[in-house]
């Protein structure tokens, strides 16, 4: 049995879920989230808290507990507060702005780029070279953020690009003259 799987997940007042079936509905000021369940794990709310269990003790069932657990835990904190994800953009002439429901990117090409904004996401840009990516649900706020970052990923030799903020770049040593 997960040692993740076991613990239960505390409810905040301001956060209604609903089991039905195979279904867990999850809804908060932030938003709204659902999860089907697979057939090997069961859950059900109990009093301020919600439980979540292996139907059996066959791997597979095993295996998905406390990934259950994890998945309906980050859907809790997402509707109550929100994921968050920053980019920098470092390079000469390179820079972004929110133009209705899109994301326009100069990054050195001969065009801009232009990333339709999802439904669920906000994103927004500070000093041009900052964008902050923001949505309750967690998996989709990191597969925008990385799709931005894809657009240019940093280069090891001048440092250039689209990086999360904070992440650290190995440089490397150009060539040198004899």
């Amino acid at each position: 049995m997960s040692r993740i799987g076991r613990k239960p997940i505390d409810l905040p007042t301001q956060v209604k879920v609903a089991v039905s079936g195979r279904t867990v509905k999850v809804e908060g000021p932030k938003g709204k989230l659902s999860l089907d369940l697979p057939a090997a794990v069961e859950a059900a709310v109990e009093g301020k808290s919600l439980a979540v269990r292996a139907a059996s003790e066959a791997r597979e069932a095993r295996a998905l507990h406390g990934l259950i657990r994890s998945l309906i835990q980050n859907m809790v904190v997402g509707v109550t507060q929100g994921f968050r994800k920053q980019l920098e953009i470092e390079g000469v002439g390179f820079k972004a702005a929110v133009q209705g429901k899109n994301l326009n990117l100069s990054l050195g090409f001969s065009h801009p780029i232009l990333f339709p904004i999802p439904e669920g996401i906000k994103i927004s840009v500070e000093e041009n070279t900052r964008i902050t990516v923001d949505g309750c649900d967690k998996q989709q706020v990191g597969e925008v953020a990385a799709s931005i970052r894809r657009f240019y990923p940093p280069e090891p030799y001048k440092g250039k690009g689209v990086r999360y903020a904070g992440e650290k770049i190995r440089r490397k040593e150009g060539k040198t003259v004899q």
